[in-house]
């Protein structure tokens, strides 16, 4: 064979080469999951503090028998282990108060998320001014206090000067004269439902809209030519496609509307008459401080605290399946 055909052996790749081909195999766990790590580390630094020692006090006194003769230091405190947690799951009234979070959490997660998906839907059919017009209006109702919109709400629905009765007799309804929404007890968590997805809302509305917006248009576009009407289109094409979104909304909203307070607290004035429109929030707090069981309250909390840990979890799930690196 001649010297032309012969072929030089194969060279070895260097060390560099193989180093550099190890570190491009490397696992995404590792080196580059650290520098996002570090980044939060600042805001971990502040915000564990400020979220675990409270919840640690919540703990500590949840197991202590506490009231108003050991606050004032007039007796001692004394541990009481699980007391207040038996306590509180014997009584029938928790029982009652905590079905009828359930409930009011559900209703207000429903309505929240029908009003939010029909206005986000809008947004995508009306022109530059009126969603302009409309996203203006939803901040504003977002970024409103709690306590602002529950006494602006309470002043349109009072008994002789409000607003609604005004409205509803100028138009003909009849039994609206001085009718008090917040006697009965369904009316008044009707109208303290309404408030909070009037909170709500936006924040469902501008999530929806901004996950339709990047759903590409050659798909909503054959969906159109084969005949799809609007409704059609977003339930076959437009749910399942924002099916991601819409859990970590619908999440987010049972974690919010769970733990409602100052809503029912300002409108019912403290639970409605008898207690009728309690939920565990304004409930742990009637424990706490308008009965001065402080130990019982604290129990009341940790309870809820461990309720919600279960949507905490399956909305930090649901982040993960999405590409969001926590």
């Amino acid at each position: 064979m001649s010297a032309s055909t012969t072929t030089a052996p194969p060279v070895p790749p260097s060390p560099q080469r193989r180093r550099g081909s190890r570190a491009s195999a490397a696992p995404p766990g590792g080196r580059r999951r650290r520098p996002p790590l570090l980044l939060l580390l600042p805001a971990a630094v502040i915000l564990i503090p400020l979220v675990g020692y409270p919840i640690y006090q919540l703990g500590l006194l949840s197991v202590l028998d506490f009231g108003q003769p050991q606050a004032s230091g007039g007796a001692p405190t004394s541990f009481v282990g699980l007391g207040n947690y038996t306590k509180i799951l014997e009584d029938d009234q928790f029982w009652s108060v905590l079905l009828q979070t359930v409930g009011f959490a559900a209703f207000c997660v429903l309505a929240t998320l029908a009003v939010g998906a029909a206005l986000a839907v809008l947004l995508t059919k009306v022109g530059r001014w009126p969603r302009l017009v409309l996203t203006t209006a939803a901040m504003a109702a977002w970024a409103a206090p709690a306590m602002t919109g529950s006494t602006v709400w309470s002043f349109l629905f009072d008994t002789n000067l409000g607003l609604v009765n005004h409205t509803l007799e100028r138009i003909g309804l009849s039994g609206f004269h001085e009718f008090n929404w917040f006697y009965d007890k369904w009316t008044a968590f009707l109208v303290v439902g309404a408030v909070v997805v009037w909170h709500s809302f936006p924040f469902v509305m501008v999530t929806l809209y901004a996950g339709i917006r990047a759903i590409p248009e050659e798909v909503l576009e054959a969906a159109a030519l084969d005949g799809a009407n609007t409704w059609t289109t977003f339930r076959r094409v437009t749910v399942p496609m924002l099916r991601p979104i819409l859990t970590i909304v619908v999440i987010q909203s049972v974690i919010w509307d769970f733990k409602v307070f100052t809503q029912i607290y300002v409108m019912t004035e403290g639970g409605g008459i008898a207690g009728q429109n309690l939920v565990l929030n304004v409930y742990a707090y009637q424990k706490a401080f308008a009965s001065s069981q402080y130990g019982l309250g604290a129990a009341i909390g940790v309870i809820m605290l461990l309720i919600l840990v279960i949507p905490t979890v399956l909305y930090i799930r649901s982040l993960r399946r999405t590409g969001n690196e926590l």
